[in-house]
């Protein structure tokens, strides 16, 4: 799989997992970890986009391609999001698993739930994690308009799904009920001008992100500018 192309594929349900797409269509979680989407249409915003992603082995040589790492900068975005080594982690969308294992090993007293709403992806991560001995790490079958998340955690990342999530506000409202107190959501999808990811029209810009973020009760926190060809924007919950 061309990196350039990597499919993005991450799960958020309609979202969230389907992630990013295939080189065609996107680029995604995987274009980081991706996963499979099912989505639903988001009001006046870009509609979903329902990728199917049922062969994990097949898609986790592109999904974990290391010609990835070159752009996407793992082990710099889990720098960045500046993970206490007990904190309860999510990655929605979390496909095959790659900044699942990368987070999980950056909290080892900590859990990480690696969200995706395709059950071969789901398998295969649980069976990545027990091969790789990441006894924290665990991988949750989530559903379109639900993470099923078994617990509140202190951060939620979301890597090349944003954009496959269908309802999004309400997705996140639910979302929100599942942070602990001074949690964060961090958003990565696909700057417009890049090359990479779905079709340009399937893309959302920052301001779209905010302004449906807000929508949600949340309220931007930090902004990083590191990727070249994404965005990495980290929201918490807006004060009553």
């Amino acid at each position: 799989m061309n990196p350039s192309v990597v499919p993005t594929c991450r799960t958020l349900y309609p979202l969230l997992t389907a992630v990013l797409l295939a080189a065609t269509a996107c680029t995604h979680h995987s274009a980081t970890g991706e996963q499979s989407h099912t989505q639903h249409g988001h009001g006046a915003h870009h509609g979903a986009m329902p990728h199917r992603f049922e062969d994990a082995e097949e898609w986790a040589k592109r999904f974990d391609d290391p010609a990835r790492d070159t752009w996407q900068k793992p082990d710099e975005v889990v720098k960045a999001l500046a993970l206490a080594p007990d904190a309860k982690v999510a990655d929605i969308g979390s496909g095959t698993g790659y900044f699942a294992v990368r987070l999980a090993r950056a909290v080892p007293q900590g859990r990480v739930y690696g969200v995706d709403i395709e059950p071969d992806m789901t398998r295969y991560l649980g069976e990545r994690a027990k091969h790789e001995g990441l006894s924290n790490l665990v991988a949750v079958l989530g559903e379109p308009a639900d993470s099923k998340l078994p617990e509140p955690v202190d951060l939620v990342l979301i890597v090349d799904t944003y954009h496959h999530i269908g309802d999004r506000v309400a997705y996140l409202k639910r979302l929100g009920e599942k942070l602990r107190p001074g949690g964060r959501v961090a958003v990565i999808d696909y700057r417009e001008d890049s090359e990479k990811g779905p079709p340009r029209e399937n893309k959302l810009t920052p301001g779209q992100v905010r302004e449906e973020m807000e929508a949600a009760g949340y309220r931007q926190a930090l902004t990083h500018d590191f990727l070249p060809h994404q965005y990495f924007l980290v929201f918490e919950r807006a004060a009553p």
